[in-house]
């Protein structure tokens, strides 16, 4: 899956995406103001560097390639077509993409019955205990990809988005709750209880992991 872009005298990249060179250490911000301005290679360098999080975003939230791939896409088409939604004073551009890719994704899910219903408890009332840091990373060091990955689709939503997106894509607190539209407290909250249902769910499958496993660190 790649958007392909037509403007002469501009060099190409091994994907064949089309890249100016002088762009590249241009920051998210300036590149989208060239592209505002129709300029199609800040558009490339642009999707080059983000697309990759949002398909692995996309793709652990989901666990369909093929849907991950429409996603993805569908989140560039929103940036060409609705960049002027963008408001740098609320976030980074970055976090402005992950929030169209979980907008699209949430749509797609309930759509398509992969939805899970939401839990009911009090988020802002559950203790966060840091020591649950260590021992998610601890667990999934010793079990398979594919373990991993399982027990992060079956989790619900709202603590799936948080795992993804704060131990797999290594966001802070303070650029997911960008993404969530949430407090930062909420996403701590939601990433300690999502840390203690993983451990649950990846505790049995200990015994049977081989030894030398994968890490659960990238899997997408």
């Amino acid at each position: 899956m790649e958007l392909l872009l037509t403007l002469p005298r501009i060099n190409t990249d091994d994907r064949g995406m089309l890249v100016n060179k002088s762009q590249e250490n241009l920051s998210d911000d300036e590149l989208l103001r060239l592209l505002q301005n129709g300029d199609q290679s800040a558009f490339a360098i642009l999707y080059r560097r983000r697309q990759q999080g949002i398909f692995r975003f996309a793709l652990q939230m989901c666990g369909s390639r093929a849907h991950a791939e429409d996603i993805t896409q569908e989140v560039f088409l929103v940036l060409i077509r609705e960049s002027h939604r963008y408001e740098p004073a609320r976030g980074s551009l970055n976090a402005f993409l992950f929030g169209i890719a979980r907008n699209h994704l949430l749509r797609r899910l309930e759509r398509e019955r992969f939805y899970a219903p939401l839990c009911t408890d009090d988020e802002q009332e559950l203790e966060v205990e840091e020591r649950t840091e260590g021992l998610l990373e601890q667990l999934s060091r010793n079990e398979t990809v594919e373990q991993v990955r399982k027990a992060v689709l079956s989790l619900p939503e709202r603590y799936r988005e948080v795992v993804v997106l704060c131990e797999l894509e290594e966001m802070s607190y303070a650029e997911t709750a960008e993404v969530l539209g949430c407090a930062i407290g909420t996403v701590r909250s939601r990433l300690h209880r999502a840390r203690l249902l993983l451990i649950e769910k990846l505790r049995p499958a200990r015994t049977s992991s081989p030894e030398g496993a994968q890490t659960a660190r990238c899997f997408a």
